[in-house]
């Protein structure tokens, strides 16, 4: 049951994509003056906002963060990468990387990300841009 909501909810996203779009919606899209688009732009930045940032490009589409921990699991910690790839708002136009460690006896040694935390951000990310498009074009 999880995959076909899973499966469900991606092609939700995968519409963000389609070929024909209104001419405002385009306009709307690319009126920016970075690199990338602004509303995937801006969620990505919304969405990380919880860990300190290490570096962001606004021309490039790549936002770093410095690693973070829960205060509630201080024994884990998590470092993001967040790359946008053009300047339409497009599921294959976002990329997360997670970087994860947990603290063994005072040393931090690398640990595996679940793929499902990574969907789970970019999904995140996706949703964020979408409902801030819908706001400017509402607008």
């Amino acid at each position: 049951m999880g995959f076909a909501l899973l499966g469900a909810s991606l092609i939700g996203l995968s519409a963000c994509g389609g070929s024909e779009r209104p001419r405002t919606e385009l306009a709307a899209a690319q009126l920016n003056t970075i690199g990338v688009n602004a509303y995937l732009w801006r969620a990505a930045l919304e969405t990380v906002s919880f860990a300190p940032l290490l570096q962001t490009d606004s021309n490039g589409g790549v936002i770093v963060t410095d690693w973070y921990a829960n205060p509630a699991n201080p024994g884990e910690r998590v470092k993001l990468t967040v790359t946008i790839l053009d300047q339409d708002l497009r599921a294959d136009a976002l990329r997360v990387a997670a970087s994860r460690q947990v603290n063994d006896g005072g040393t931090w040694v690398e640990a595996p990300v679940q793929a499902a935390t990574v969907q789970k951000l970019e999904d995140i990310i996706l949703t964020k841009a979408r409902d801030l498009r819908r706001q400017a074009l509402a607008s």
